[in-house]
């Protein structure tokens, strides 16, 4: 774990793939239970430490989790995604070029529980979400591409299921695609940027994760 942005109300870190946000059924130490015992051991703290989950990201995917230190931050920070006003940018690997150098990708989305997947359809259909991202391409290689990702709706597995609609699957996403996986069982996804008004202070906070240390990634990357 990383941080890359603390103050008083809020901390951002940069979460390694393979770690999940919150507990779930695996019993695996999620990256809010680290985050608070990083901040009681920094600040010496007695007792039980606020940390408040703000938003997520996939277990596999790597980048920018915010979280909230005091219950004042996260319920300013849960109005900021709520109105879209936490702007964020995401990187993704991808095996295929997509077919487009940039577009906007509007598609309807069901989730199942079951699998655990989400699955595309090109118009509206009964219990579909509808999902907007932008995409651009920004790099290339002979084997793969890099596109920057603005998502315009918050889905879950939004980016994966709709670049894998699109021909695109993510470098590693054997969920959605991807023919193999990589070699530490995350997908080439980051939560690359995230830039918003902080909800307390108003200035405005910029921050940007470190490539992942895959050489792939400082190959492709502009």
């Amino acid at each position: 774990m990383q941080v890359l942005y603390e103050d008083n109300h809020i901390i951002i870190v940069n979460k390694a793939c393979g770690e999940i946000v919150q507990g779930d059924k695996t019993g695996d130490e999620p990256l809010v239970e680290r985050v608070r015992q990083w901040i009681k051991e920094k600040y010496a703290k007695p007792g039980n430490v606020f940390c408040g989950v703000t938003h997520r990201i996939d277990r596999p995917t790597c980048g920018l989790v915010m979280f909230a230190r005091t219950s004042k931050g996260l319920s300013r920070v849960n109005e900021l995604f709520r109105k879209g006003e936490v702007h964020k940018t995401y990187w993704a690997i991808v095996k295929n070029r997509p077919p487009k150098d940039s577009d906007t990708l509007t598609h309807y989305l069901t989730p199942v529980e079951k699998n655990n997947k989400t699955y595309v359809s090109d118009t509206p259909r009964e219990g579909a979400v509808k999902a907007v991202l932008k995409y651009r391409l920004i790099g290339s290689g002979d084997n793969y591409h890099l596109l920057e990702i603005d998502l315009l709706t918050g889905r879950k597995h939004q980016i994966r299921a709709q670049l894998s609609h699109i021909g695109c699957p993510i470098k590693g996403d054997l969920k959605y695609g991807a023919p193999r996986s990589n070699p530490d069982g995350g997908i080439s996804l980051q939560s690359h940027r995230m830039w918003f008004e902080h909800p307390v202070s108003h200035v405005v906070v910029d921050v940007t994760a470190p490539l992942p240390p895959d050489p792939l990634w400082q190959a492709l990357a502009p």
